[in-house]
């Protein structure tokens, strides 16, 4: 690999290339065309952040009964996501640990147990080992259980760590306690789920998302309800305005921003609320109401509030339903985004809700999304490539490129 030069021009010192790239990167500017297309610095986002980080990998209501299981593929991993005979919510890797074969081959069902098709070693969905056929006597099937993920199930959230030693996960549950658990998430089941094949780097998607100095120009229908595509200092009456109905409704949504790096060993996380426009009540074509409130809701307050989790998990709770927005590493130049709309547990939908019209914000918004991403993916291909400054309306990936430049900077 040929020597690095810094703006200045002079000769990068010390570390490997890639260190020598993050010393490179000129504050306030965007990533360098090698942080979205190189395949070196693709795994190495796979070890410093895929797996250092907690990920929200689906709503428990996916697995309502026992022994019911769903199959979820992250980056190069695959997870199997179990509920055991007695309710407890296992993550299990899908490899055999006789010769790594996988071992569940359905994307989803009901099964107290899992056959390796290749040499019919049997597992329970709590991972144990419960069959080993024709090995020896001293063989302990103990020590040869499926390896098991970390969990962490919150106000119906279920959250997975690959990491042997995960980050502190404490104040993550109180804030989302305070927040999802005001909208009644623990109470909700999965209304729809898309999945939509981005052709970009994961980063890019990511940074779509956390900015909104794009939602004028790019999302028309989005910016004729949704106040955020102003920048904050305009709408800060309007913010107000919002919590003054929320707290007359005898409910306190919490806020934090503890957005951090793992250096000191928790996770990062961010709530903030922002409001409609006047006489808007949630993310719906026209503003009207999609579906019975949640929660603690019994009207709606104009408000929406927001969280970022992670770096890959972000959610948006409206009164009557919620988003996660998950984002999923699949190669240098390739990524997903799944989204699943959350409503009421007892919600039915022709009774309670239209699934036409409950979907068809988020739908056409990220349909949008999928374009400007692919757009912009294109062009930072190109060798000719030189980042530009971030606007003081994208100050939250300003925040994310610092956050995951010092993620990959430390081993």
């Amino acid at each position: 690999m040929p020597a690095l030069e810094s703006i200045s021009g002079g000769q990068i010192p010390g570390g490997d290339w890639i260190d020598r790239l993050v010393a490179a990167h000129r504050p306030g500017m965007g990533l360098a065309r090698d942080f979205y297309a190189h395949p070196e610095i693709y795994e190495r986002d796979l070890d410093r952040v895929f797996r250092r980080h907690w990920h929200c990998i689906a709503h428990e209501s996916v697995i309502p009964n026992p022994n019911d299981f769903e199959l979820f593929r992250l980056a190069t991993e695959q997870v199997i996501l179990t509920r055991d005979s007695s309710g407890e919510i296992h993550a299990l890797l899908n490899i055999c640990r006789h010769r790594g074969a996988e071992v569940c081959t359905a994307q989803k069902g009901n099964a107290k147990a899992f056959i390796c098709p290749y040499h019919a070693w049997t597992y329970g969905n709590d991972g144990r080992l419960k069959a080993a056929r024709l090995m020896p006597k001293e063989f302990k099937r103990e020590d040869h259980g499926l390896r098991k993920l970390h969990v962490r199930v919150v106000e119906g959230l279920v959250f997975i760590s690959f990491a042997d030693d995960p980050l502190d996960f404490t104040e993550v549950e109180r804030l989302l306690r305070a927040t999802i658990g005001q909208y009644g998430w623990g109470q909700a089941r999965v209304a729809h789920r898309e999945a939509y094949v981005i052709e970009a780097n994961w980063k890019l998607a990511v940074e779509n998302y956390v900015e909104c100095y794009h939602c004028g120009p790019a999302h028309p229908e989005y910016s004729q309800t949704h106040a955020l595509e102003q920048p904050l200092e305009r709408i800060a009456d309007m913010n107000a305005a919002m919590e003054a109905r929320t707290c007359a409704l005898g409910i306190e949504i919490g806020q934090g921003d503890l957005w951090q790096t793992s250096r000191a060993g928790g996770e990062a996380i961010h709530a903030f609320r922002y409001a409609l426009y006047d006489g808007v009540c949630t993310g719906s074509e026209d503003g009207t109401p999609l579906a019975p409130p949640m929660g603690r809701f019994e009207t709606f307050d104009g408000g929406v509030t927001s969280i970022h989790l992670g770096g890959t998990t972000f959610l948006v709770c409206y009164p009557d339903h919620g988003m996660i927005y998950r984002f999923i590493p699949t190669g240098p130049d390739s990524s997903e985004m799944e989204l699943i709309w959350l409503v009421d547990a007892k919600a039915e939908a022709g009774r309670d809700y239209d699934h036409a019209r409950l979907t068809w914000l988020w739908t056409v918004t990220t349909e949008e999304d999928k374009k400007i991403i692919e757009h912009t993916a294109r062009g930072v291909r190109s060798k000719y490539f030189v980042p530009g400054p971030i606007a003081p309306m994208e100050q939250n990936e300003l925040r994310y490129i610092n956050w995951y430049l010092d993620e990959i900077a430390r081993p």
